[in-house]
This record gives structure tokens, sequence and C-alpha cells, in this order.
């Protein structure tokens, strides 16, 4: 017997038993050994999906509800993650290898989401009244796109698929949700919250699946927007899939987030930061991740000995233990992927001040000691490409413009901070980074604010108005209605 165990998919309402025979072994990243099992679809599965969710969108009530209506059935839902956050937790840590203390906050974070953008539908509405040019006025209407395609990553596969999900219900989208193949179970509880909250059938459907059936699945004629998160490389497939169809798609991708450290930073502030925002956030695997540390040539040694310092300090084990701060990576895979990055670093001249090896006494799970760079040049590979584990790479620069210059030197655009004891020169560097986010002396992203990237981070927003905005046509309607219509 394993721990968690599923047999079926959440389709069309109800636990549907998948067409094929494929089944996925879930191991813990901490102790190497099968914590639970359930089935990966098949193309078959995803035809159901999709068949399920398009007779949702195109017959059923959802669509037709008032955003007031679909508001009740989310709060419920919003409710029932509340409540099931400690057993989300459980199978996060088991599943993911992020700590426990951290993932106490993923029901509560996606429960938030819900109550949020069921209270922006119900203050926006479905339509409103314009002037034009000539004085005539006309009616705008915001439809939802109709049936989405939600595809995650493994990293903190829940919390981003609600990112997802929230907006899109509160919509009036339809969902076929495709779990990650190493991260399955967790969504079981969001079936489960569903259910119990009375969506209608069709609404959300939840197939775990490979690459293969993913991409099945993001060509699938059904499908109206396609939303993914995840690889760069990836979301190029992606992109060249639904351009050639012309499907709506909103695209979050990786980063190589620059720390833009000026010379009147304050010292704890940076540290601080350094791991909240850097090193530390599951377990170095975040895409947000600020992994690029540029200090001021003349404060160099005082920031590189802090930062290498408190990185030294941080404790790496169990993530079921309390005190641990960073767990293992994913898989053996991703293990053997950053240990790639560190060698490729040495060989090209860095040095490493802590880490760079694999920690002692944890001979089971896929641990990575947190290692941190010196003596790198921006052009080196682990400068420009992302690492996705716990490493920094701190680089010198020689005042504000070559700071920005070197920020903006990354095929990358997606977060980054700068760090300045001088407000107007903190938001002159921050208007000049080409990053979709960036945070003034902290780095804590606001889930109400758009989030997204420039450049190969991707294309689109999630998060705050412009996220709800990805899941809604605009029709003109050439005259003025006689009432408000849903």
């Amino acid at each position: 017997m394993y721990e968690y165990e599923y047999e079926h998919f959440f389709i069309d309402g109800q636990w549907q038993k998948p067409a094929g025979e494929s089944m996925t072994d879930v191991v813990s990243p901490s102790t190497q050994e099968v914590v639970g099992r359930a089935p990966l679809g098949v193309a078959e599965d995803i035809d159901l999906a999709v068949d399920a969710a398009r007779r949702a969108f195109d017959e059923g009530p959802w669509p037709r509800m008032s955003p007031n209506e679909r508001g009740v059935i989310l709060r419920r839902l919003a409710e029932n993650l509340t409540a099931a956050g400690e057993k989300i937790a459980d199978v996060m840590t088991d599943e993911v290898g992020t700590t426990r203390t951290n993932n106490l906050w993923i029901g509560q974070a996606g429960a938030g989401l819900l109550h949020h953008y069921a209270d922006m539908a119900e203050t926006d509405g479905v339509e409103e009244v314009r002037t034009g040019l000539s004085g005539t006025a006309f009616t705008v209407r915001h439809e939802p796109v109709g049936v989405v395609a939600a595809i995650v990553p493994w990293n903190s596969p829940l919390f981003l698929l609600m990112a997802k999900v929230a907006p899109a219900l509160a919509a009036g989208c339809t969902v076929v949700a495709k779990a990650p193949e190493e991260t399955p179970l967790e969504f079981y509880f969001l079936a489960e919250a569903a259910q119990a909250a009375g969506l209608p059938v069709g609404v959300l459907n939840i197939v775990a699946a490979d690459r293969k059936v993913s991409e099945y699945l993001v060509r699938h004629s059904g499908i109206d927007k396609v939303s993914f998160t995840g690889s760069t490389a990836a979301g190029r497939t992606i992109g060249s899939i639904t351009g050639n169809d012309l499907k709506r798609v909103s695209l979050e991708l990786g980063g190589k987030s620059a720390a833009v450290v000026l010379d009147d930073a304050d010292l704890d502030t940076v540290v601080q930061y350094a791991l909240a925002g850097g090193i530390v956030p599951n377990n170095g695997q975040a895409c947000m991740a600020l992994t690029r540390i540029l200090l001021p040539r003349a404060r160099h040694d005082e920031f590189a000995e802090a930062i290498t310092t408190a990185v030294k300090a941080l404790k790496v084990g169990d993530p079921w233990d309390e005190d641990t701060q960073i767990g293992p990576l994913i898989s053996e895979r991703q293990r053997d992927r950053v240990e790639a990055y560190i060698a490729s670093g040495l060989a090209e001249g860095a040095h490493i001040t802590t880490g760079g090896g694999r920690p002692e006494g944890l001979e089971r799970g896929w641990y990575v000691e947190p290692t941190v760079f010196t003596g790198v040049d921006n052009s080196m590979k682990i400068a420009q490409e992302e690492i996705f584990g716990p490493v920094l790479v701190l680089i010198p620069h020689d005042g504000d413009d070559d700071a920005v210059r070197l920020a903006n030197d990354s095929a990358y655009g997606l977060g980054g901070a700068v760090f300045s004891a001088d407000a107007e020169r903190a938001f002159r560097i921050a208007r000049a980074v080409r990053t979709g986010t960036m945070g003034v002396n902290g780095y804590m992203p606001d889930f109400g604010a758009p989030g997204g990237g420039f450049k190969a981070s991707g294309i689109g927003r999630e998060m705050g108005a412009e996220g709800f905005g990805a899941y809604r046509e605009t029709k003109t309607v050439l005259g003025v209605a006689p009432q408000n219509p849903t």
C-alpha cells in the first residue's frame, strides 16, 4: 500500500476510470521512497476531459450565471481548500520536497485567489456603456474566452494552477487542468473541494499526463486558450502551436532575475533578500528567484562575505523538520542538472565561496548544498542560463548605468529588484530594467499585482486585473441594451 494512491481522473464532475493503464510512481525527493501512485492520461482521457469542458461551456449553466452566482460557488470552493490546508501541505512535502512550513500557505493562498477574483468579477460586471468619437453610445461586453487548457510544472503545482483556475472560473470559463506527472497528488484535493462546493459538471476537469499527451491537449481543437507555466523551451513549442491555430495563449516561463545592489544599499536588507528572494524559495527551484546578485565593485567583497556567511548558515535537510530552510531538489535528474551547472561555473573560472557539493549526513534524498559563486562574468553560462537550484552568482558592476546594462544583458525578463537608500535613484533603475516585476528594497510579489515576463520569460500576465482580463474576450455591441443582462 502507498500512502497516497489514486486510480481515477476527475472528469465531467465525477471520478473517471482512465482509458489507458499507465501509472506514475511519486517518489519522495527527501527519502527516495515511493509515497504515492496515480494514473497518467492518454489521448482518449484528454478527449473526454475537453469534451466535458466544451459541453459545460457551450451548453451548461456556468458561463451563463451572473458573476455573483459564480462567486457563491467559488467562495465555497475557497473554504474547502482552506479546510484541506494541512493535508495539502503534507502531500506537497512528500511529493515536491519543499518544506512543510512553507507548504502550509498553499491552500490558504489558493483560497485567497478565489475570493480575489470572485470579488473582481462582481465589481467589474459583464457590460459597460461607452461613447464613441461620433458621440454614439455603444455597449462593450466582457465574455469568457472559452475552454482553457491550464498546464503547470512540478515546483509549486497547486498554487500555480490556482493562479489560472481562479480567474478563469470567475470569468465564466471552463477548464481542463493538466497535472504534472511528477507531482499529481495534490490536485486530487482540488477536485474533491470542487465537487463538494457544487461546481457544475464539466467546469473543472483534471488529468495528469506526460509531455506527449500534454502536447495533444495543446493541439486539441476543443481548446480556446492555453495557459502555461514552465520552461522557456516548452513555451516556445506551445507558442508555435497556438500561433498556428490562432488560439489565445499565456506563457509564464523561465527567469534569471537580477538583484541590482547600489553602492548605498543596506547590507542586512540585501542579505535578507538574497536568501528570501533568491536561494531559499522552493529549494532554489523558482522561476522568479533573484539568482544574479549585481554588486557595486567598491563594496563587492563586503557584500559577498555577508551573503556567503548567511548562505553557509542555512539549514539543509528533512523538509518535514520545522527548522529546515532548504530541502532536496525534485529528482535525481534535477540534481544532476544543477551539479552540471556548478561544474560549468568552475570550468569557466568562477569561484565557490560556499557549497558546491552534497551535504554531509544526507545520503538519501536529492540534496545539493546551497552554493555561492564569485568571480562571475555576466557572459558565463551560470549567469545566463536558468539553473533552477540553490545557486547564486555574484557579479560586480561599475555604477548605475553598468548595473542596468548587466541586468538587461539576459535572454530573460521575469523578475528583479533594486536596493538603494535613495528612493528616486532606486526607482530610476527599476524603470530602466526590462523585466515584468521589479522590487524596490524588497522582493515579495503581491498576488494582486500583475506578474509575467519580458523577452524569453513569456507572453501575457497572471494575477491582478490583467490576469483576470486574460480569460475574457471583448465584444462591441453597437447599441445600448435596455438592461444589463449577463
